[in-house]
């Protein structure tokens, strides 16, 4: 399939700029997987959607607040660093700009001497290899001094850090928030509970990656970076116990259906796993795992529009798309939620 066929006209002003408040109280398209069939809700109607034996998949990965500035040791130049992966208890790989004014030896300042830190390696990709120097917790530092790496379509300041975090955030490591999740407060994942559900989580580390654009006009040449992640004991249980039973797998998130489809093909089934992928799901992609996914609207012709139109077929997602900006939703990190749903295997009618 080519890029192209993954765009669509969006009103600028539908690219929301701020959370709704509260979190629950975001617009809700449920769309049936097979029929295309539509619904609007209130994402705290989602609680209708499930039945006793399904289980909920999150992604518990914390975003940190990774853009930093910092000041040149011997010009005071100022350089943006924005963390991506970490490489070792004091060295990340990091996005630098302008890269100019961060070549390999060069020193820097941040935080007014809090922390100090030095590019050790230019990568092959422009990225750079940084290593901080600091007394304490590196994490309570950057929690300081960093800011919320905001997506570059939101230009309006967050006055709460934790709005861009999901309330069941633990795993440090995110360079992007699996907004997703942010719509479920702690009351509505309670009554979610209390209908017999189970709840399980994944880990993983969303990257920059994740929203590289797509170049290519044939969709099979892009490739992913890969970003880690890791299924735990635990979750494998819950999915695994749930299938058995003929419930079904809610996934929230791409993120957390590139976590769960990753393991299912590497490994063959559902099953405790760590490592790195850089999955790349698209039409005709075969799903093992997930029966329902509850995700965002996402930016035309990238690679999450393109998992969406996997999973529940290329004409029912445009055509979701297309009624969502007919009726007003809101778009993007901050915007409404899809909820894509089916019936229970052997349940027909």
């Amino acid at each position: 399939m080519k890029r192209s066929d993954f765009f669509y006209d969006l009103p600028e002003e539908l690219i929301a700029q701020t959370p709704v408040e509260p979190r629950d109280s975001s617009r809700l398209l449920v769309m049936d997987r097979d029929t295309g069939e539509i619904e609007h809700r209130i994402f705290r109607d989602v609680t209708e959607y499930f039945e006793p034996g399904d289980c909920l998949i999150l992604n518990d990965t914390k975003v940190l607040p990774a853009r930093l500035y910092a000041q040149r040791e011997d010009t005071g130049a100022t350089v943006e660093f924005l963390l991506l992966n970490q490489k070792s208890a004091d060295t990340w790989e990091v996005l630098a700009g302008p890269g100019k004014k961060a070549k390999e030896g060069h020193r820097f300042l941040l935080g007014n001497g809090l922390m100090k830190a030095e590019v050790t390696e230019v990568l092959d990709d422009g990225n750079r290899l940084v290593r901080f120097e600091f007394d304490g917790n590196f994490f309570n530092i950057i929690d300081k001094i960093g800011e919320m790496p905001l997506p570059h379509y939101i230009r309006q300041r967050l006055e709460d850090k934790e709005r861009y975090q999901t309330v069941y955030a633990k795993e440090n490591g995110s360079a992007a928030a699996p907004t997703a999740g942010l719509h479920f407060t702690p009351e509505l994942l309670e009554r979610i509970r209390a209908k017999g559900v189970r709840i399980g989580y994944v880990t993983l580390h969303v990257g920059l990656g994740t929203f590289r654009p797509v170049k290519a006009e044939n969709i099979e040449n892009h490739h992913m970076h890969s970003e880690h992640y890791c299924l735990p004991v635990e979750t494998a249980v819950i999915i695994n116990e749930t299938k058995a039973n003929g419930g079904r797998v809610f996934a929230v998130g791409t993120t957390c259906i590139r976590t769960l489809e990753s393991v299912a093909k590497s490994e063959g089934e559902i099953r405790a796993a760590e490592g790195w992928t850089d999955i790349f799901i698209y039409p005709g992609f075969e799903f093992r795992c997930a029966d329902c996914l509850i995700t965002n609207f996402h930016l035309p012709e990238s690679t999450l529009i393109m998992l969406v139109s996997a999973f529940c077929g290329y004409e029912n997602t445009m055509n979701a798309y297309k009624i969502a900006v007919d009726n007003r939703y809101r778009f993007f990190s901050f915007g409404d939620a899809m909820l894509i749903t089916q019936k229970r295997p052997g349940i027909t009618g």
